[in-house]
């Protein structure tokens, strides 16, 4: 979850370092730190509580320069928020460490240093690693081979980057179920967490796999593979472009990145369809022969992932007629779970690299599943090249942590996903292109959505006071109202939940008066009448409705009862159309508060720890 950043060069790599911690401040912003090797062989270190920002502040009063160096940004585990916990950790004056992800047996490992007279200056599982290593060197070993047997030691998911400025040549890095991608130069390389970090400097990477060691010189790369084997690496060039990571004219990234969602979902439909026909082959190769298998589905997600897998359940089922059952990634390993045969085991991440969703897939494995699909975001992560089959959502760099497009866009991923599963089950060539027209107005409907921006920005006045909000909705409408209830908690901080309607008289009512906001998602299918009727409950007891409708539901305003209209759109695409107007809500509800709308409180963009 923390952002983390290596640079070996020719030129002073300060610059480079804090660019890519900026560009990743959204995985981890309580505090930041660099720390670069000095001419003498001396470690100069500038950490800071805080985001980069303020770390960039405290380098301009006394700058730090080298031609080697790592720069963290850090989301607290283990100990507070403070400067003495920010990464890196130092050992012996020589070795330096930053880390993501949690080394679970540190505290054992720690008892031991202790005994040896090591004093710790931190709470951090992170400095066990530095005082580790160092040990390791002063009992003659070479850093890659310290950094493999300290590693040897570790339990848990963790991402290393590690030099000895006595050996001011190389960073050493190494991941377990973390992600590392090594960036490649001319005359310098790099290394990052994440691809955003070093889009200004180089567009070729190499993707670590799992317990992958890699040494990291200004000319070369070396990399051994966990059993200690020296292996090459595939490179790859993304299309990804610096600017991609960037606001442009937007105030917040997720202003722009929720404006981004029509070409997002065009992106995403494209080369998917071809002659109004979904084209089982853009999963891969071999799709086909595995979607005839397919009996049922069971999707593993969390967030706001696994509401697009609640919706996806909806389509599954009644369109393609395959059994769908949904579960929670963080719960899925934890229990015994029975897979009927001819089960797809499906996971959707936006980072591919999201710890509880990565650890079920791996688990599933060995659970008798026909095969496994995951609709991703990021391409190289780990889950896309773990999975047999993989849609890619095309959404493109998504920097806020609040996810808007890439919920979108995998929810068009699972139409589509539907309708190749559906052809399989008997759904007509004639069905399927009714279908395939409808998914290509998707686009133009989001962007007649994006058009009322102004009138949702006012809207946000009425609940920039209120301390909770209720979201109801029925039908695949239940799922995208739990969305928009998780966008206005995380960004605006205010309390919100989400209810199938109908289960209002079962317990929620209880919460209703005039202080309530209660936002209806009411779309014109068969669900309508019995969602007024659950309106006309809130209604009686002094609720106060805000309602996004169908413009040709006839649902009127009146006094208690705020009515959106919104643009028609066909029931298939609706749960997509109407999840776009309560993220620009929630977005301007956020900005009245004054909140952090792109890195809000104690949350990270990629959960890379249980």
């Amino acid at each position: 979850m923390c952002g983390i950043v290596g640079a070996v060069a020719e030129r002073n790599i300060v610059p480079v370092l804090i660019e890519g911690l900026r560009r990743l401040e959204y995985r981890g912003y309580d505090s930041a730190g660099v720390a670069v090797v000095q001419p003498n062989h001396a470690i100069a270190l500038c950490r800071t509580v805080g985001k980069v920002s303020q770390l960039e502040e405290k380098l301009d009063k006394a700058p730090l320069a080298g031609r080697l160096g790592v720069a963290h940004t850090r989301w607290a585990t283990h100990g507070g928020v403070t400067e003495q916990n920010a990464h890196p950790h130092i050992s012996g004056g020589r070795v330096a460490v930053i880390h993501n992800g949690i080394i679970e047996n540190y505290q054992p490992i720690k008892d031991e240093l202790i005994a040896k007279g090591y004093e710790f200056e931190s709470e951090t599982d992170t400095e066990v690693a530095a005082h580790l290593i160092y040990d390791y060197l002063t009992q003659g070993h070479d850093l890659l081979e310290a950094v493999r047997l300290a590693t040897q030691r570790f339990v848990g998911a963790y991402a290393l980057l590690v030099f000895d400025a006595h050996d001011a040549d190389r960073i050493v890095v190494t991941r377990i179920a973390s992600p590392l991608v090594i960036g490649l130069g001319i005359g310098e390389n790099f290394v990052a967490s994440g691809v955003p970090a070093l889009l200004p400097v180089t567009q070729r990477f190499i993707y670590l796999e799992q317990g992958d060691l890699a040494e990291i010189r200004r000319e070369s790369v070396e990399i051994f593979d966990a059993e200690g084997r020296a292996v090459e690496r595939e490179v790859h060039e993304t299309q990804w472009s610096s600017d991609a990571a960037e606001k442009g004219p937007y105030r917040h990234f997720m202003l722009k990145e929720i404006f981004d969602q029509p070409s997002a979902l065009a992106d995403t439909l494209y080369g998917r369809v071809a002659n109004r026909r979904v084209v089982p082959e853009s999963l891969g190769p071999n799709a086909s022969d595995l979607l005839t298998q397919v009996q049922n589905v069971h999707i593993v997600a969390c967030g706001t992932s696994f509401h697009a897998g609640k919706v996806g359940r909806y389509w599954l089922e009644a369109l393609a007629g395959v059994p769908c059952t949904v579960e929670i990634a963080s719960e899925y390993r934890y229990r015994a779970p029975v897979v009927p045969p001819g089960t797809l085991f499906v996971t959707l991440s936006q980072s591919g690299e999201t710890a509880d969703t990565l650890e079920a897939l791996r688990a599933a494995k060995s659970l008798g599943y026909v095969g496994s699909l995951t609709i991703c975001n990021s391409p190289h992560s780990s889950i896309v090249r773990e999975s047999d089959l993989v849609m890619m959502t095309q959404a493109g760099p998504e920097i806020g942590v609040a996810s808007t497009k890439a919920f979108t866009t995998q929810l068009l991923s699972l139409l589509l996903v539907t309708l190749m599963l559906g052809r399989h089950r008997g759904m007509s060539a004639e069905r399927e292109e009714e279908f395939v027209t409808h998914l290509y107005h998707v686009a133009a409907a989001v962007e007649q959505v994006l058009a009322m921006n102004d009138m949702l920005k006012l809207l946000a006045e009425d609940f920039a006071e209120k301390h909770h909000a209720l979201f109801l909705g029925r039908g695949p409408m239940w799922p995208v109202a739990m969305e928009g209830a998780l966008k206005l908690k995380e960004i605006s901080y205010i309390h919100a939940e989400a209810y199938a309607a109908g289960e209002l008289k079962h317990g929620p009512l209880a919460l209703i008066d005039e202080e309530m906001p209660v936002i209806v998602v009411a779309p014109n299918n068969e669900l309508l009448d019995k969602l007024q009727s659950n309106m006309q409950v809130v209604r009686a007891r002094g609720g106060q409705l805000y309602v996004f409708a169908d413009r040709e539901t006839g649902i009127e305003p009146e006094i208690g009862v705020k009515v959106v209209s919104m643009p028609h759109a066909d029931r298939l695409i609706a749960p997509i159309v109407y999840t776009v107007p309560l993220q620009l809500l929630a977005y301007h509800v956020a900005v009245l508060k004054g909140t952090d709308v792109d890195q809000p409180r104690n949350l990270a963009k990629s959960v890379t720890v249980e």
